[in-house]
């Protein structure tokens, strides 16, 4: 048995596979992320305990895919999202602590691996990925191989400038993608319009516009409420910019949106879809490049940690 974890923003998702060609879950945990190292390591061999007696069984390897820059030695180096956790060499406490292999990913670098093996990009050897959660991540397979950068840091596209002056995101930027185009951001926009006196509905709903949240987000767009339809549309306009901007860098054959925010389901991939072709160079005088929901969802990143973890494990190289 081998397990992944998948380590966001705001939760910790852990499931346990049978072997490198499992297709389901064998069990799945979840924790809540915390933003000091210490107690993450611990949370996360709180989740490894809890996946093997739930397996009646010990895991053979770990792997972890955390939201962030994540080195070729499995330290997390940094992460907007995860404030409070710097330069944390996750791979060497946790196989200290654990006795068995460990492999460390960025998350979306590990639902990329696992939506290619046994997901929506099965069959597809040039993919990317796009994470669209509480920020933005992506992750690329090139001619069948994971595409991980000189340093491992490869897939930080959420913190592209599109705007260029625009306005200041947490991480002292201005004007990423990930401001404009993430959970984050939807929410943040959808505040903004109920302050200014629009999503009349959807203020009533949640009492205040401070209190709008992601969820009545969603559920207002599952309702078809038309001013919510008007900011998905606007939230889908900025997605296409950066896929358009990956598609002009990588042109990959299939781009797969995954995340939280993908939880909106066809009406966000196909606005998304059609903002990209919108901005693509000469989109009219070359193939039009399909973008797709992950067919493993939110589980595409522990997915894919294990499935990386049983790959390493076999001395099985994957680029």
């Amino acid at each position: 048995m081998y397990c992944g974890l998948d380590i966001g923003g705001t939760k910790v998702l852990g499931l346990a596979i049978d072997g490198p060609g499992a297709t389901e879950p064998a069990a799945s945990r979840r924790a809540a992320t915390v933003y000091d190292g210490e107690t993450m390591i611990e949370t996360v061999e709180a989740v490894v305990a809890g996946l093997e007696s739930d397996c009646g069984q010990p895991m053979a390897a770990v792997g972890v895919g955390v939201a962030g820059i994540v080195d070729r030695t499995g330290t997390l180096r940094y992460s907007p999202n995860i404030p409070g956790v710097f330069d944390l060499p996750v791979r060497a406490r946790l196989e200290a602590d654990l006795a068995r292999p460990v492999t460390v990913e960025n998350d979306a670098t590990a639902a990329v691996w696992a939506e290619m093996r046994v997901g929506a990009g099965r069959g597809r050897r040039h993919v990317a990925l796009v994470s669209l959660g509480t920020g933005i991540g992506t992750g690329f397979v090139f001619d069948g191989q994971l595409y991980r950068g000189w340093n491992g840091f490869a897939g930080e596209s959420g913190h592209m400038i599109i705007q260029h002056g625009g306005p200041e995101h947490l991480t002292g930027a201005r004007g990423p993608w990930e401001y404009f185009a993430s959970g984050r951001g939807l929410v943040r926009r959808a505040r903004e319009l109920a302050a200014a006196g629009e999503l009349a509905d959807l203020v009533a709903e949640a009492g205040s516009a401070e209190a709008i949240d992601g969820a009545r987000v969603h559920a207002a767009l599952a309702a078809g409420d038309p001013a919510a339809m008007g900011l998905l549309d606007e939230l889908c306009r900025y997605a296409g910019i950066g896929v358009a901007n990956l598609v002009h860098v990588l042109d990959p054959e299939l781009v797969i949106i995954s995340g939280g925010v993908a939880d909106i389901g066809e009406p966000l991939i196909r606005g998304i879809e059609r903002w990209t072709h919108a901005h693509v160079l000469g989109g009219d005088h070359r193939p039009k490049v399909r973008v797709v929901a992950a067919r493993l969802g939110p589980r595409a990143g522990a997915f894919g940690a294990a499935l990386l973890a049983a790959a390493d494990s076999a001395a099985d190289p994957i680029g």
